[in-house]
């Protein structure tokens, strides 16, 4: 009998051995890019293992940096708490939005795919290409106003800074409108508020399907699958410009090392299931996987080379 009970045990230990509770952090409102990396998550986490569930939860503030100091400061040691990540977070760490933080101080556990930045108007913009839309801007840099998540020096002010430079206009004459996140920036923009979105492909994929927004330009190497394949890229229009970006989770600097890698191994599992890419390309991202300490390794690089752009634009704090 005893023997029988033990077997159970081991067994039901076994069938149970990858299922996981957890809680997404969304470090900015509802409907842009970090959400859109949260629900990837879930919905990869959840498909690919029993009794495997994750919760969404919202903590918008400072582009990222309330949920960053809230979770090192206080909810350090959480062993299922992941906190979404992208690009722009990585460019705050290198200009020290984060005041002193850096990337040493959280535990960064996977990339669940790429990104890359694009410029959008509305479909009945006059704006047709990036050479229309930067000859407007300098016949009348007033007139066009310039939806960005973040302030001066978040990654949408700073890619458009360098499409700008490299269309022969200075970026001292553009006008920005900080947003919270690229959900609120495409609001703004359908109400009229801001004239061109500067935002990330993933984004331009939730809002390009109904026909209201035109996406004039992504900054990739070439054209991107899927919504997107009819849209030309920068270089295509004379503007050489590429602004690729990962997307992914981190937890607190506390978290025990079992907890760490248990969540590792989770996003290891994810990303090699056969369902994963689907799923990636359902929400607009592109193929790069990495993990643990070689996604530790490329996160550090990733922050010096955002370190000498922003000096650039004597942008580092």
């Amino acid at each position: 009998m005893m023997r029988t009970l033990v077997t159970l045990v081991l067994l039901a230990c076994a069938l149970n051995a990858h299922a996981l509770d957890a809680e997404c952090v969304v470090p900015s409102k509802p409907g842009g890019a970090m959400d859109l990396t949260c629900k990837l998550a879930r919905k990869g986490l959840e498909a690919g293992a029993r009794d495997t569930h994750v919760k969404l939860s919202y903590m918008p503030g400072g582009i990222g940096a309330v949920a960053w100091h809230t979770l090192v400061s206080q909810r350090r040691a959480e062993p299922n708490t992941l906190v979404a990540f992208s690009g722009g977070s990585l460019l705050n760490l290198a200009q020290g939005k984060f005041g002193k933080a850096t990337a040493n101080d959280v535990r960064w556990v996977a990339a669940v795919g790429a990104d890359y930045g694009m410029i959008a108007v509305r479909a009945d913009s006059p704006y047709r290409s990036l050479r229309a839309l930067f000859d407007a801007i300098r016949r009348d840099p007033q007139a066009v106003l310039i939806g960005v998540s973040g302030t001066i020096g978040s990654q949408d002010w700073l890619k458009m800074a360098i499409l700008a430079q490299h269309a022969g206009v200075d970026p001292k004459r553009l006008r920005f409108v900080a947003l919270e996140g690229g959900g609120e920036s495409f609001t703004a923009m359908g109400a009229g508020f801001v004239q061109v979105v500067s935002g990330d492909a993933s984004e331009a994929a939730l809002y390009a399907g109904d026909g209201k927004v035109r996406i004039l330009a992504v900054l990739a190497e070439q054209r991107l699958p899927g919504v997107l394949k009819d849209v030309p890229t920068a270089r295509e229009q004379g503007v050489d410009v590429v602004w690729p970006l990962i997307r992914g989770v981190w937890m607190g600097p506390g978290v025990a090392e079992a907890d760490y890698r248990r969540w590792v191994d989770a996003f290891v599992r994810m990303q090699a299931s056969p369902d994963y890419a689907r799923l990636r390309q359902e929400a607009g991202l592109y193929p790069f996987s990495m993990t643990g300490d070689a996604l530790t390794r490329h996160i550090k690089q990733a922050v010096s080379d955002y370190n000498r752009q922003a000096e650039r634009f004597h942008l580092v704090r």
